[in-house]
């Protein structure tokens, strides 16, 4: 894929999208991309988790080990936390098929924020609300179960 199929494709990620052109042609230029065959592992559960995937093609299961899971296909971004903080992975992502994602190291996603204040700022506010968002989400359904 040529870069420009590359920024297309970030732009279809909402997420990602909030950046704007500029700072998604970085991400693409400085990214992997990877070739995943089916039935391999992305990344398991407990691994140091210091990128972001976004799914070009193909589609992989997410495992959250407790027995929850989703589909990710082309489109998806896999890891979405693991661009802004240090953390283990929460979940394992396996290929259901013949797949290829985009690598997006978080130190790269932290240079593209610091090179660009106000993307910065668009996913700050974007995550501020989400996190709003879950947090009325919570308190909706406590008050559901306590009824």
């Amino acid at each position: 894929m040529s870069i420009e199929d590359d920024v297309t494709l970030l732009e279809r990620v909402p997420t990602l999208r909030l950046l704007g052109t500029d700072a998604l042609r970085m991400l693409a230029i400085g990214s992997e991309q990877r070739a995943v065959a089916r039935g391999a592992m992305l990344f398991k559960a407990g691994d140091e988790a210091d990128a972001g995937f976004v799914v070009q093609r193909g589609a992989f299961r997410i495992e959250n080990g407790a027995g929850a899971e989703t589909i990710a296909g082309p489109g998806a971004l896999i890891g979405e936390l693991a661009l802004i903080v240090a953390m283990a992975r929460p979940s394992s992502a396996i290929a259901l098929e013949q797949s290829s994602v985009i690598r997006v190291a978080r130190s790269l996603f932290q240079r593209v924020l610091e090179n660009d204040p106000a993307a910065a700022r668009r996913l700050r506010d974007a995550f501020a609300s989400r996190s709003s968002q879950i947090a009325s989400d919570i308190l909706m359904a406590g008050a559901k179960l306590s009824i």
